[in-house]
C-alpha cells in the first residue's frame, strides 16, 4: 500500500490531502483547507510542510503532486504567477518541496492533473484518448493522447477558452466571445447579462431576480431554468450551443474516444447537453463523432483532491 500526499493551490482555496492509491479511486485519508488570501506564498510552503511533516511521522510517502493553475513550467516545477495568483511569481516549489523532504514531487497544471485523475479512476478510465475540460472559473483542457498526457511545448496545449467563438460576446480569457466567455460559470454570468437586455425576456428575467435579487450565478439560473423560466433557459441554451462548437473543434481536432467535463457541466450537463450535441450533429466530422462519448466527471466534486494525489505518482 502506497501512500502520496497531494498539494492544490487555487486562487480561492489550498488543499493538502493524503491519499493511498490501490488500484481503484484513492481513499482520502487526511485533508487540510486554507484559504489563498489569508496566506502569503512562504506561508503556504510552510502550511503544506507542517503537514507533510505530521504525515511522514507515521507514513512513508511515496511521492508529492501539485496542481495549480498556469501558467508554470511542469518540468523545471516552477509556478510562473498565475492571474488568480499574482504573488506566486516564478516560485521554485518543486525544488523547495524535494530539498526539503527528498521526496520525489511533481508539478502540472490544474487542466491537466485533472484529466490525469479521470483518465485513471474517473470517467476516462480505459480511454486511449481523452479530453477533460474544467468548465469552472475558467474552460480549459487537458489531454490525453496515445495514452500518455500531452502538455504541449511549454505547457500551454489545451487552452481552448481562448479561441473565440464569435467576435463579439461575454468576455473570458481576455477575449470577447471566446469560449470561456460562453463555456465557464464567470461567462454564463456574464452572457446572462448580454441576455437580460433582450425585450423578448425582460418579464422573466425581472421574475427571476424577484427569485435571487443580485445573486445572479450559474448556479442560480440553472435552478431557475429546472423551473422553466425562459430567461434562464434561454442563457443555458446559448452556452450549451457554444459548448457545441468549441467541442466540434475538439472533436475534428483530436479525434478523442471521450470528454469529460467537469463543474458547471458536471452540475448541469442535463441544461446544456441537448443543445450542445445538436450543434455537434451539424459541425463535427460524422465518423469522428459517433466514436466519442461526452461525459461529466466522473470524480464530481472531488477532482481536486484526486487530482493531486494522481500527479504524484508521476507515471502519467
Amino acid at each position: 500500500m502506497k501512500y502520496y500526499i497531494g498539494l492544490d493551490i487555487g486562487g480561492t482555496k489550498c488543499a493538502a490531502t493524503l491519499g493511498v492509491i490501490n488500484g481503484a479511486v484513492p481513499e482520502i485519508k487526511e485533508k487540510e483547507y486554507f484559504l489563498t488570501a489569508e496566506n502569503t506564498p512562504a506561508a503556504i510552503l510552510e502550511r503544506f510542510s507542517a503537514f507533510i511533516d505530521k504525515q511522514l511521522k507515521t507514513y512513508k510517502i511515496s511521492g508529492i503532486g501539485i496542481s495549480c493553475g498556469g501558467p508554470l513550467d511542469s518540468k523545471r516545477g516552477i509556478i510562473m504567477r498565475p492571474p488568480s495568483l499574482p504573488l506566486w511569481d516564478n516560485i521554485e516549489i518543486v525544488k523547495y518541496f524535494e530539498e526539503k523532504f527528498g521526496i520525489k514531487t511533481y508539478l502540472q497544471n490544474d487542466a491537466n492533473a485533472c484529466a490525469v485523475a479521470e483518465w485513471k479512476f474517473g470517467a476516462g478510465k480505459g480511454a486511449e484518448n481523452m479530453v477533460f475540460l474544467t468548465f469552472g472559473t475558467g474552460f480549459g483542457a487537458g489531454l490525453i493522447l496515445n495514452g500518455k498526457l500531452y502538455s504541449g511545448t511549454n505547457d500551454n496545449a489545451g487552452e481552448i477558452g481562448h479561441v473565440r467563438l464569435t467576435d463579439k460576446g461575454p468576455l473570458g480569457y481576455y477575449k470577447e466571445g471566446s469560449c470561456e466567455g460562453y463555456c465557464s460559470g464567470s461567462g454564463i454570468a456574464r452572457l446572462a447579462d448580454i441576455i437580460s437586455k433582450q425585450k423578448r425576456h425582460k418579464e422573466s428575467f425581472d421574475e427571476f431576480i424577484k427569485v435571487v435579487g443580485k445573486d445572479i450565478t450559474a448556479k442560480t439560473i440553472a435552478e431557475q431554468a429546472r423551473k422553466d423560466n425562459a430567461f434562464c433557459k434561454a442563457v443555458y441554451k446559448k452556452s450549451g450551443e457554444m459548448l457545441g462548437r468549441a467541442l466540434s473543434i475538439l472533436v475534428d481536432v483530436i479525434n478523442p474516444e471521450r470528454i469529460v467535463i467537469g463543474g458547471v457541466y458536471m452540475r448541469s450537463h442535463d441544461l446544456l447537453y441537448p443543445y450542445a450535441i445538436k450543434v455537434m450533429r451539424k459541425e463535427c466530422l460524422p465518423f469522428s463523432l459517433e466514436k466519442v462519448e461526452i461525459l461529466p466527471a466522473g470524480l464530481k466534486e472531488n477532482i481536486g483532491d484526486y487530482a493531486a494525489l494522481s500527479i504524484a505518482q508521476g507515471d502519467f
